[in-house]
């Protein structure tokens, strides 16, 4: 439930209260004047409402300059509302503005993203070395790579091309940075190869491919449903960093057949994650609001499945003649 306030020249006035009931709005009311002539409307949506009312303002409002729209949360209501009969009007939902203004700050490429990626992949290659579990979920739960990979899902969802090549390009940054330093690590540092934590990120298999596509739809799905909670856990079960980290460990130590199986590893979880997010999002209904954005977003997204599609196959292929080889 969220309240959602306007504050726009008061000739808006009767379009507004319309908007309020014309979308089943659980109350509306409007503030008094104030000196520049504008009136403040309020709100009070239920969570699968907030998109519509959003919309429907922004069309609206889109000409003037000195409107203002907020979206502010509600942790209860008194008295209780009457329950609705339909279930799927009380479902939680995020809407697309909450939603961009989540993922846009994990795609940002900044000093602070960097020095968690230095820090995850410290703490994740000791972690492996020393086949200590607990230190290695700790990497895990810090998951600087997870934000810029579901950004990209996102960027596409929208058709946002900035917003695209910002993740993209933070996504690759970090992912260097982190193969880069593990490289260092692993030429000065002797790794001990009977260590469960290190090889167990050097081998891959189709239950990979599975676990990665499950935990990027949970991903997407506890933000779109604002229980961002259960991130953490998907942080923990789909780590891109400690393949990362065991990729240039390897790499460094000369051990490239292991590097191999690790980087492997890496590129089923990187496309598993972009994949599934992208048909969260399409199945949440994650799309722009205009028709032109709909129409460049339905190509981008077009697009962006099929890349990602044929990656897939692709991976599953070399997974299979890897363990052919093997056998």
């Amino acid at each position: 439930m969220r309240v959602i306030e306007v504050v726009a020249d008061a000739g808006h006035l009767d379009t507004l209260n319309s908007i309020a009931e014309q979308h089943g709005a659980i109350d509306h009311w409007c503030g008094a004047p104030c000196e520049d002539g504008r009136r403040s409307v309020r709100m009070l949506v239920n969570g699968e409402q907030s998109q519509t009312v959003l919309d429907a303002l922004q069309s609206l409002l889109s000409g003037s300059e000195n409107s203002r729209i907020l979206v502010l949360p509600v942790d209860a209501v008194l008295p209780r509302p009457q329950e609705d009969a339909d279930a799927e009007a009380r479902r939680v939902s995020t809407t697309r503005e909450e939603l961009y203004n989540q993922i846009e700050r994990g795609a940002r490429l900044e000093g602070t993203f960097l020095l968690m990626v230095v820090l995850s992949t410290i703490v994740a290659a000791i972690g492996m070395i020393e086949n200590n579990v607990a230190v290695v979920v700790g990497a895990m739960v810090i998951a600087p790579l997870l934000g810029p990979n579901i950004a990209l899902a996102f960027a596409t969802s929208l058709g946002d091309r900035e917003l695209l090549w910002q993740a993209l390009r933070t996504d690759l940054a970090g992912l260097g940075l982190a193969l880069f330093l593990a490289w260092l690590i692993g030429m000065f540092w002797p790794l001990d190869l009977h260590s469960a934590e290190l090889m167990a990120r050097t081998d891959v298999g189709l239950d990979s491919i599975a676990l990665a596509l499950a935990s990027g739809a949970a991903a997407v799905l506890s933000l779109t449903t604002g229980v961002p909670t259960a991130l953490v856990g998907v942080m923990v079960a789909v780590a891109l960093l400690p393949p990362t980290a065991a990729a240039g460990l390897m790499l460094g130590a000369g051990q490239l057949t292991n590097a191999l199986g690790a980087g492997l590893l890496l590129a089923v979880n990187v496309v598993c994650v972009n994949l599934s997010a992208k048909v969260v999002f399409l199945l949440r209904g994650v799309k722009p609001r205009t028709w032109w954005e709909k129409r460049k977003a339905r190509q981008s997204m077009l697009t962006y499945i099929l890349v990602w599609v044929i990656l897939l196959v692709l991976l599953v292929a070399a997974i299979y003649l890897r363990q052919r080889l093997r056998g």
